[in-house]
């Protein structure tokens, strides 16, 4: 098949996808509909997959910019005329995909283009009915995701539920880590003179969706009373500001350390050698850097929300604590530490629970399902 691979922007997310996809016996075409000020992903495309040059992925996309953009989609469409396209989010490139008649559709659900931005006004949840019920499939990533789009109109036959995943062989416990960072192994920690850091990774934006002045706000909290613990801050975002203010008030700033943007590469090095991985997302569906922590053998905090609660068991690959209060964050780090004995057990739960199903070679194959369901569902007439 002639598949045109349609998102927003090129994330790792995205060229997880492609990567898998250039491996398949369909030629694939990549079109972007932006390019946002932050480099999402430092590799580049598969070499089989094909980019699409159109009137976006330039800058960042206006809703003015709709009415152009529809038109170069269906441009595009005529010239190359692909058997398949798969878009999403939903209320943007697959919107645009439902917006230009094409069929078979399968749109692509991110998390919170359905757990939150479809509540947002009467247009937003305008565009997700009727993305969804001109969709001929539709791919999500968790069991809360799926259950909000049937909400939406979306038939529960047409939705492939599965969790992406990650590889496991480059997320794994085996392999480096930063020497001197903590002390994982209990005996060793013992065998110190003095005791070792508690080292907390949090990998997510610093965005607000995300809850990191919840992070930020519970880690100055507990590390007042705890001197001992650090937090390891990946990434970058609009909230920097806020969150230096916050640990400058609460007088941690030597126990934060910014690493900046990390590559895919190194990625797996900073979960090997923390103690905890740590979020505070106010909305997700399946979170990638979850599956990433407890592939690498990491006892995990998370906040208590429902895509978290598919992946967590409290007490078994970690806890979760009250969404949104940092009050009980900070108790929730300082219960970890004292549990500090029962985290290399935590990590190998961790792992087997992330080869039990976060395996994502595995999981891949439920996407070409989506595509045989959204072939057999072809859409034949609008509703």
């Amino acid at each position: 098949m002639r598949i045109i691979y349609f998102t927003r922007d090129y994330t790792t997310h995205d060229r997880r996808f492609l990567a898998a996809l250039a491996n398949t016996e369909h030629k694939v075409y990549y079109l972007r509909l932006e390019r946002r000020g932050q480099q999402l992903e430092d590799r580049p495309l598969p070499s089989q997959i094909e980019l699409l040059t159109w009137a976006g992925g330039g800058k960042p996309a206006q809703f003015s910019d709709g009415p152009r953009l529809y038109s170069s989609l269906k441009r595009v469409i005529r010239s190359l005329k692909p058997d398949l396209i798969q878009a999403g989010p939903i209320q943007s490139s697959a919107l645009l995909s439902a917006l230009a008649g094409f069929h078979p559709l399968v749109s692509t659900s991110w998390g919170s283009d359905l757990l939150r931005d479809a509540e947002r006004s009467a247009w937003y949840r305008w565009a997700t009915r009727y993305t969804l019920r001109h969709s001929d499939a539709l791919v999500a990533d968790c069991e809360t995701v799926r259950r909000k789009a049937v909400t939406f109109g979306m038939p529960a036959e047409k939705i492939v539920t599965f969790p992406w995943g990650v590889d496991l062989q480059h997320f794994s416990p085996d392999g480096a880590s930063f020497p001197g960072w903590g002390a994982k192994d209990p005996q060793e920690q013992n065998s110190q003179e003095s005791r070792a850091p508690f080292v907390i990774l949090s990998t997510r934006s610093w965005e607000p969706v995300y809850g990191v002045d919840v992070l930020a706000r519970g880690f100055v909290k507990a590390a007042q009373q705890n001197p001992d613990l650090r937090l390891v801050m990946l990434g970058g975002g609009s909230q920097a500001a806020l969150l230096r203010q916050i640990f400058a008030q609460g007088a941690v700033q030597e126990q934060v350390h910014f690493p900046g943007q990390i590559g895919q590469k190194d990625l797996p090095r900073y979960y090997r050698s923390a103690d905890l991985y740590l979020s505070a997302s106010r909305s997700d569906g399946t979170s990638i850097s979850l599956l990433e922590a407890i592939a690498c053998g990491t006892p995990v905090l998370v906040s208590d929300i429902p895509g978290n609660r598919e992946w967590v068991q409290p007490g078994v690959q970690g806890w979760w604590f009250a969404d949104g209060d940092p009050n009980a964050l900070a108790a929730a780090i300082l219960n970890a530490v004292q549990a500090r004995d029962k985290l290399p057990e935590m990590g190998r739960a961790a792992r087997q629970l992330a080869e039990q199903r976060a395996n994502w070679e595995m999981n891949f194959q439920c996407l070409l399902k989506a595509y045989e369901i959204a072939a057999r569902n072809k859409f034949t007439k609008h509703g």
